[in-house]
């Protein structure tokens, strides 16, 4: 038990705002430890002091220590070269930065020992740079590239940008794979990296040929270590609770709301419906919404195989075509789905509001429901458009009275309760998103808009309403449980969101609170600088993560807010449902108190599979894209500049939301001064200027799927001599300042990015 406080306790010391005030017994108590177990913690927190992981400061005040000459941790590398380490040890000083070059060969998630530097005091905080200097341990030995051979040498370029060098192949034979094909290979010695050895390895799995959507969604499974086919007991488990099921007898303490005129709006294409919707509009102007959620937590016990599988998956992964379910579909797309006309166990949140959309009361139940009516988005929203007589009369003959007048208030409701989280801050980003399309074979053809029908939005306020219902609930209960958490902005994000907006030719406020980001984005809507700056701000905050630490949501403006709504695809989800059941029939009195150090490991536990998904998700969305851009080497397209650095632009094709580079050597003949932290470069001969949010004609000029480029250059190439004659170059700027001309011979790279389109399944 010591070790597991160790670890919440420098988790929380890492994270937590006022971490660096608190003395033992205060943290104790943050932590959740009761009076019998604080003597354990006391123990734990002597093993840290003694090692030198944590410092008592001022007034017995727990602290973490400053960095030291050399830190052990996790590296976590950025696509544009440089990257992190994460201390495995948190110290006061946060995540160390490792500048381009200085990462040793690690790859992500590898476990390293790096060299620290002091670059001095910047604002009152120490700056340090780090150089990997040792690669401790390999987070994976698994690579995905197609085979390919030089003479009698067959190799792999593993692909993506985790891994850059080729690795060698021992063993192919003639009865190998052939060439061409893509394959998985796993490394058995590593090389020498600085000494030129390349990495050695042996073919585990032969994948078939690029191109393929089968080929390619396998080797994003297999690339990012995603679990595949259920294991037997977890398959096995999942039918026995199914023929264990016995609706009357578990009807004990349920609620039966099955004659309530209850709906559920999905996607044209889902598969489960775990949530539904039941609204009522008083005569006196309140509202009574109620939000029912599947119960997924009856048909899943704790500590079972099917449990522990749902663990180690976290969260549904979504594929074109394909989905790697958190729970076996015979759960997921059967008893726990919301299917029309048929009774289901939901856990429900019924949530009162006055005539302002003000909430005055919730409450928690089990119930038993039944559908009256699955209605997809557009026919949702095709309700809330008919006008006209005849519009009206239609969707009357498609759809019960009802069901058209619940979906009606639904939308009356849902824009009361916009009005008003907007004024308490919540932030809405103006980013586009697309969907891709796909022939019969997989291959992407075209891009459209996504659905942006008002339907999308009643559902997502719906569902923030839940959940932040649930969680004031659980917190006002005493209970600690799986936040989902976004802290606020920091400091070094604030400055450079600043400094870009300077660029822009606007300010920005001191403070950086939602109402001044809200002001911000009114200012610039339907302005050339709008995408831009809505995604600085987005790359300005920070990740939101699941934690029991009390955090608010910074961008929902909720001072208490957990996931709740989905638990077929989110594990947090589930543990919250098994707390809401225990609020429901025994409640919590003389329940021990909850055990902290063990939900912020699984916190961890859930992010990072998460992270792994949403990062297996995106991949596979770009490899589809670049291939079809593949075809398109030569075309023109009217791109906006989203990125400016030292060594070109960054410009997206709005169509596919895809980012390519185009070099600074390929702006044209001029001597560029570079400000990329202001979002500009300017020519110094020609006056010549591009900044971000600029248009800017473009062609493609090559693509290179393994690597994830996208490679542009100006469709019309700018030259210094059409405006300067025959004036040459020099080699130094006024004042004898280098100038930054590039050479043909510069080399640079670009990471294609897309914005994940804002699903139902990813807004909530």
């Amino acid at each position: 038990m010591p070790d597991t406080y160790a670890k919440a306790i420098l988790t929380y010391l890492s994270k937590a705002r006022d971490a660096s005030t608190l003395k033992p017994r205060q943290l104790a108590r943050q932590l959740g430890v009761d009076d019998e177990q604080y003597s354990t913690f006391r123990e734990a927190v002597k093993a840290l002091r003694d090692s030198g992981r944590i410092v008592l400061g001022a007034h017995n005040a727990i602290t973490l220590p400053s960095v030291g000459s050399q830190v052990v941790g996790y590296y976590r590398p950025n696509p544009k070269g440089f990257g992190f380490v994460v201390p495995e040890d948190p110290n006061a000083h946060g995540d160390l930065f490792v500048p381009a070059g200085k990462s040793g060969g690690a790859l992500t998630g590898d476990k390293v020992l790096a060299n620290v530097s002091r670059k001095g005091q910047r604002d009152g905080k120490l700056k340090c740079d780090g150089e990997i200097i040792t690669v401790l341990e390999r987070n994976e030995n698994r690579f995905v590239g197609e085979l390919q051979a030089t003479g009698e040498m067959h190799f792999i370029l593993p692909e993506g940008r985790k891994f850059q060098q080729p690795i060698l192949l021992r063993d192919v034979g003639a009865a190998g794979p052939k060439l061409g094909t893509k394959v998985v290979v796993e490394i058995v010695e590593y090389g020498g990296g600085d000494r030129g050895q390349l990495p050695a390895g042996v073919i585990v799995e032969t994948l078939g040929q690029p191109g393929e959507l089968e080929v390619e969604t396998l080797a994003m499974i297999r690339a990012h270590g995603l679990r595949e086919q259920f294991p037997p007991e977890a398959t096995a488990n999942a039918r026995e609770m199914i023929d264990a099921f016995d609706p009357e007898a578990a009807m004990e303490g349920r609620e039966d709301i099955s004659g309530r005129t209850i709906v559920t709006i999905d996607p044209d294409d889902a598969r489960d419906y775990d949530d539904a919707i039941c609204i009522r509009h008083n005569d006196d102007g309140t509202w009574a919404l109620g939000i029912h959620i599947a119960d997924v937590s009856h048909f899943v016990q704790p500590g079972s195989a099917l449990d522990e599988e749902a663990i180690e998956r976290g969260t549904s992964t979504y594929f074109p075509r394909l989905v790697l379910p958190m729970l076996p579909e015979i759960l997921s797309n059967g008893v726990c789905s919301l299917q029309e006309g048929e009774p289901r166990f939901v856990k429900s949140c019924t949530i009162r509001y006055d005539a302002e959309g003000n909430v005055t009361g919730s409450r928690l139940s089990e119930s038993v429901m039944r559908s009256a009516k699955r209605l997809t988005y557009g026919q949702a929203q095709a309700i809330l458009d008919a006008k006209t007589d005849d519009e009206k009369a239609a969707t009357a003959k498609e759809f019960e009275l009802d069901v058209i007048r619940v979906v009606r208030d639904m939308q009356a409701l849902a824009q009361i309760i916009e009005r008003r989280r907007r004024k308490a801050g919540m932030i809405h980003l103006d980013l586009p998103a697309i969907e891709l399309v796909l022939d019969d074979d997989g291959k992407v053809i075209d891009a459209v808009k996504e659905d942006d029908a008002y339907t999308h939005t009643i559902i997502e306020m719906f569902m923030v309403e839940a959940n932040e219902a649930v969680g004031r609930t659980l917190r006002d209960a005493g209970r600690k449980f799986l936040r989902r958490i976004h802290a606020d902005p920091d400091e070094a994000g604030g400055q450079e969101l600043s400094a870009f907006i300077g660029a822009c030719g606007l300010t920005m406020p001191e403070s950086m609170g939602p109402r001044e980001i809200q002001q911000l984005l009114a200012r610039v809507k339907g302005t050339p600088e709008s995408y831009a700056i809505n995604l600085a701000v987005l790359k300005t905050f920070q990740q939101a993560e699941y934690s029991p630490m009390e955090v608010g949501h910074f961008a929902l403006a909720s001072d208490c807010y957990c996931h709740f709504t989905s638990p077929i695809r989110r594990y947090p989800d589930l543990t919250v449902h098994r707390l809401v059941e225990r609020y429901c029939r025994e409640g919590f009195e003389g329940v021990p108190a909850d055990d902290v150090a063990s939900l912020i490991a699984l916190g961890e536990k859930c992010n990072a599979a998460s992270k792994r998904s949403e990062a297996a998700e995106d991949e596979l969305r770009n490899v589809l894209i670049l291939q079809f851009l593949a075809t398109k080497v030569g075309e023109e397209f009217e791109g906006v500049i989203t990125g400016v650095t030292n060594f070109g632009l960054f410009v997206q094709w709005p169509q596919f939301l895809v980012e390519g580079l185009v070099k600074l050597e390929d702006l044209g003949d001029d001597w560029w001064d570079l400000a990329p932290g202001k979002g500009a470069i300017h020519g110094e001969r020609t006056g010549k200027r591009y900044r971000l949010g600029d248009h800017l004609d473009v062609k493609v000029t090559s693509v290179d799927v393994a690597r994830r480029q996208l490679n542009l250059m100006p469709a019309q190439p700018f030259s210094a001599d059409d405006e300067s004659g025959d004036r040459k170059p020099r080699k130094k700027g006024p004042g004898g300042k280098t100038s930054h001309r590039k050479s043909s011979k510069s080399s640079a790279k670009s990471k294609p990015r897309t914005r994940r389109g804002n699903s139902r399944k990813r807004r909530r």
